[in-house]
């Protein structure tokens, strides 16, 4: 519970207990209850998105303001790792220099300029979206997202010989991933075949997404860590929102909650 309770405190700004004493090996092992932090945050999500789209129906500043939320809730953590990522990545220098870029607290133009590429996308892949799916999307999005970065931590090299992210990578093993597995799945397949389409896209772009950042950067970091989970919670909105353009396919894949 302790565990959680500091993931919870770590990747959010919701604190159910201010804990003030962490032990690396707490620290470490709340890497398994990162999905729980995503359901904490999909409920929140997922009613914010509830109460929006039947107060002001679905609506650009619907969309803007569910893009909002997050970054309120998670206090930009894993935004400003993408924006760090995009800097060193980008900046065509070598190894060790992209890994400084990335670790300076100062956002650089491709930072800034990615970032808000990204929301352009997100924004509209959210008005493409059907409004009756828009409330189970929020609900799975940070889930998954936070799948992501537990097989970032878990499944790859860390890039530096230290670093807040290493404490995670070192307390990370087999069993961190499958606990998250389980726990993601859970929470996730009963959604629906649609849902279980994300995860299984998301996986699959995080490994890729990481192989990639581990030959550029010889390993991961814990600004790595924020931007394959931004990315991933982009697959799923483009998921469910590829899914509202084709009723075909919505039929398909959306069929298990409401029928």
């Amino acid at each position: 519970m302790n565990s959680f309770l500091i993931g919870l405190q770590f990747l959010t700004r919701i604190h159910l207990v201010r804990q003030t004493v962490w032990t690396a090996e707490d620290f470490g092992r709340s890497t398994r209850f990162f999905p729980l932090v995503g359901l904490v945050l999909g409920i929140c999500y997922a009613l914010a998105a509830w109460i929006l789209v039947s107060v002001l129906g679905m609506r650009a500043l619907t969309a803007a303001l569910l893009l909002i939320l997050p970054l309120l809730l998670t206090g930009g953590l894993h935004a400003d790792g993408f924006m760090d990522t995009a800097d060193g990545v980008f900046s065509g220098r070598e190894r060790e220099r992209k890994l400084e870029i990335m670790k300076d607290s100062r956002v650089g133009s491709f930072g800034v300029v990615s970032f808000v590429l990204l929301m352009f996308l997100q924004f509209a892949l959210l008005l493409d979206m059907h409004p009756l799916l828009l409330a189970s999307a929020f609900f799975v999005l940070p889930i998954i997202g936070r799948m992501a970065m537990v097989l970032a931590v878990s499944c790859f090299p860390y890039a530096r010989a230290d670093g807040m992210g290493k404490t995670f990578a070192d307390m990370a093993d087999r069993r961190t991933v499958a606990i998250a597995a389980v726990t993601t799945a859970v929470f996730v397949v009963p959604i629906g075949l649609l849902a279980t389409l994300a995860l299984g896209l998301g996986v699959v772009f995080t490994l890729l997404f990481c192989r990639r950042m581990t030959a550029i950067l010889g390993g991961v970091t814990g600004d790595v860590y924020g931007a394959a989970t931004v990315l991933t919670e982009t697959i799923v909105l483009a998921v469910f929102s590829l899914a509202s353009t084709h009723p075909d396919t919505w039929e398909l894949f959306w069929g298990i909650l409401w029928r």
